[in-house]
């Protein structure tokens, strides 16, 4: 395992040297103050308490799923972790499994090999730097291999209830499209949309856009007709114009 210290020491260097290059951008967005709150008011309404929907069982597993869901679909990634974490649900469980038997249950995945790698490699960094225990800060986070801003994110927000916004396909998707927080890069996107979400909607934010992509705003065809925002929404690729909904109406009437 010599190996891996070094190579979690390099990769370690090269992540802190990005962070430190983050520059900050100006919010840009075309949405006055009153819309956005409106807009993530009947996000709010629509699923007051919506779930990612990567299976876990604690923070390590969360990590583990988060970073094998790079390119691949939450569905694909369930089905190979379920037989997984029933036997390796802890940095420990997962060394003594090893690597080839962990790759039989990830083959399914893309990039498998790569993945299997990298949990590998952050199951010993956790053990051999955070007492076996995943860290709850976003510096201490990125430090694990294959972890990335994105999935730091996800695992401050999912596994301690922090404040963050990951910047995923579906989150940079919607923000470029609605021109609700359009940026070059994820990382300008979460910025601008840290910058401009109301503050009692940040917590669930980053699920609301997400699901709001994955099932109404979708990458081919929006289904406006089906969207709650509709009549706030000023993307140019928006289908239709309709009045606003009755957002008092239950979940499962509003386009769930």
């Amino acid at each position: 395992m010599t190996n891996i210290k070094t190579r979690s020491s390099a990769q370690t260097l090269k992540k802190s040297n990005s962070m430190s290059a983050r520059k900050p951008v100006r919010t840009r967005t075309i949405y006055s103050k009153d819309q956005l709150k409106e807009m993530f008011r009947r996000f709010s309404v629509q699923r007051p308490e919506p779930k990612g929907e990567l299976e876990h069982s604690n923070p390590f597993t969360l990590v583990v799923a988060v970073a094998l869901s790079a390119q691949a679909t939450d569905v694909g990634v369930n089905r190979a972790t379920r037989g997984l974490f029933a036997v390796a649900d802890t940095p420990q469980k997962m060394l003594d499994l090893g690597e080839e038997k962990l790759i039989e249950h990830i083959k399914t995945i893309g990039l498998y090999r790569n993945k299997a790698k990298n949990v590998m490699a952050l199951s010993q960094m956790l053990i051999d730097s955070f007492g076996g225990e995943v860290p709850r800060s976003r510096e201490e986070l990125i430090m694990l291999p294959g972890v990335g801003r994105k999935t730091a994110n996800v695992v401050m927000s999912m596994a301690f209830g922090i404040p963050t916004l990951a910047v995923d396909t579906h989150v940079f998707r919607i923000a470029n499209r609605l021109r609700l927080a359009p940026g070059k890069t994820p990382d300008e996107v979460e910025d601008r949309l840290v910058k401009i979400i109301p503050d009692e909607y940040l917590f669930h934010a980053h699920h609301w856009l997400i699901l709001h992509g994955r099932y109404c705003c979708k990458a081919r065809k929006p289904e406006c007709e089906r969207c709650v925002i509709a009549d706030l929404c000023k993307s140019p690729e928006k289908t239709c114009d309709i009045p606003a909904p009755l957002m008092e109406l239950p979940a499962q009437l509003i386009g769930e």
